[in-house]
């Protein structure tokens, strides 16, 4: 089984509570041009007691329709789709229904699609030839709030890795802190540094020696400065801007 990083996100009332996922069954949306792929997908996830499959798409504006009409918890979505690509359905997506969280599928492991996916509103990441098991744990993480990206690409995604326009290979576009102008406190400067070592609320409060709603409050307020959607999109703009 592959290795994954996990971040749990603060509230934002995005996401099923822990009780409620106790009571009700997690509502999922697929979307990807190959049918045999989407039937595949639902057959392994309504095989799940906790999950239900509300809906397919077969293209990206399909799957923009869908998620304004069904406004599913969780939505897997290639990257890869006539018509309109998966990543920019995705940032589309989270502006129609803002509580549905988003898994791009993809064939191959590319770290760069995955920061452009993150920057669109992604919660994560899941490869084509995932297990079954995979597929659900993804889907239950996601729904909890929480961010998923298998253990490479989260670490090029936290070292904010990207490519420069003529290819020539990764380059860091990072400022200094001193050039930064996020007006970051010092201490929400520590909490993001405790973020980007995927750090819990728990860990970073006792570590802190703060409550975890101070440490919230922290998140919150970085995320306004940032211009941040959750963790994961503001890893990407600290590391942009040489923050973390």
């Amino acid at each position: 089984m592959r290795s994954y990083l996990v971040s749990p996100l603060p509230h934002t009332g995005e996401g099923l509570g822990v009780g409620d996922m106790s009571d009700q069954k997690i509502r999922v949306a697929l979307a990807d041009d190959q049918r045999l792929l989407r039937e595949g997908l639902r057959i392994i996830l309504e095989a799940a007691p906790d999950i239900v499959v509300v809906g397919e798409a077969a293209d990206g504006m399909e799957a923009e329709q869908l998620a304004a009409r069904e406004h599913p918890d969780v939505m897997l979505v290639d990257i890869r789709m006539p018509r309109k690509d998966g990543i920019a359905a995705t940032e589309t997506i989270r502006a129609l229904s803002p509580a549905t969280r988003v898994v791009l599928l993809t064939t191959f492991d590319t770290p760069e699609l995955v920061v452009d996916g993150v920057r669109a509103g992604a919660s994560g990441y899941l490869l084509k030839d995932a297990s079954a098991e995979e597929l659900c744990a993804a889907v239950r993480t996601v729904a909890r709030g929480q961010v998923l990206f298998q253990a490479q690409s989260a670490a090029q995604l936290l070292a904010g890795v990207q490519r420069d326009p003529n290819g020539n290979g990764a380059t860091h576009n990072a400022q200094s802190n001193a050039d930064d102008d996020s007006g970051l406190t010092e201490r929400e400067r520590e909490v993001l540094r405790l973020i980007a070592q995927g750090r819990t609320n728990a860990d970073i409060a006792e570590t802190l020696t703060v409550s975890e709603a101070t440490v919230k409050t922290h998140i919150n307020h970085l995320f306004a400065k940032l211009g941040a959607r959750d963790r994961a999109h503001a890893l990407v703009l600290a590391r942009q801007r040489g923050l973390a």
